[in-house]
């Protein structure tokens, strides 16, 4: 090291030596701190955009009593049952038309609500929480299991979760939790709204159908973070907010 700081010196001369090591400790400090600031912007980013997916999702959450392997078993035979039970029941799956004007009569009593909507499933949800408690029960009872269910629309926070080929950013969404026994096992997840949990039965495969009915809920940049989380990341790193014709572009599929 010594030899090659000397060597260094003498044909470049001390204080060119110094002047270029403080050159690149000043290029080394600064790219660290642009890779600092940018880290921090797309994290921010990736935080506001989770927020505005949270406002126009509402996810199904199934907790098992516990890891043992027929509590797991169990946890899906409930999961199939409840979502059988919301696919016939529920306004905007097999039963639309029949349940019309429930949505009806939840949007005059909520003037705020459409429809179509994460509000307007939710709603829907808390006023059956009697019935999907019913449905899970009976699949225990059946199946022999010495605990109950129990049912509740709440605000969960859910890691960073891949569904089929989208992938839904960490963060509090509201959801249907039914909670089998003490709840301490692996869980099961779904989206209700829009209607992912009956794409393809229980498989997390979203077809087109699917993921148009997801672009519709959703804005651009939110659909492209479900979608492309990676190129996502990679153009708010490098380009922030430089690409203006997205959202143009998304608006004028939706028309």
């Amino acid at each position: 090291m010594r030899k090659l700081w000397d060597l260094l010196r003498n044909k470049i001369g001390t204080k060119n030596l110094i002047c270029g090591i403080l050159g690149i400790c000043i290029a080394v400090g600064w790219m660290w701190s642009f890779t600092a600031w940018r880290v921090a912007l797309v994290d921010k980013k990736i935080c506001e955009t989770q927020r505005g997916i949270a406002d126009e999702v509402f996810r199904f959450h199934v907790l098992a009593n516990s890891d043992s392997e027929k509590d797991q078993r169990v946890k899906l035979k409930v999961r199939d049952a409840v979502i059988a039970y919301m696919t016939s029941e529920m306004p905007g799956t097999t039963n639309q038309m029949d349940h019309a004007v429930t949505m009806d009569q939840a949007e005059q009593m909520n003037p705020g609500i459409h429809k179509n909507s994460a509000q307007a499933t939710k709603k829907w949800a808390e006023s059956h929480l009697n019935d999907l408690i019913l449905v899970a029960d009976e699949v225990l009872e059946r199946e022999g299991m010495d605990y109950q269910a129990d049912a509740h629309v709440t605000k969960c926070c859910f890691p960073e979760k891949k569904y089929g080929d989208m992938t839904f950013p960490q963060g509090e969404y509201e959801a249907l939790r039914i909670t089998l026994g003490s709840g301490k096992g692996h869980n099961w997840w779904c989206v209700l709204y829009p209607s992912l949990c009956f794409t393809n039965a229980t498989c997390a495969v979203v077809d087109e159908d699917g993921k148009k009915e997801l672009k519709e809920a959703l804005s651009a940049e939110e659909y492209e973070m479900v979608t492309a989380a990676s190129e996502f990341k990679i153009k708010w790193f490098f380009f922030g907010n430089s690409d203006k014709n997205t959202e143009e572009e998304h608006t004028k599929e939706s028309d």
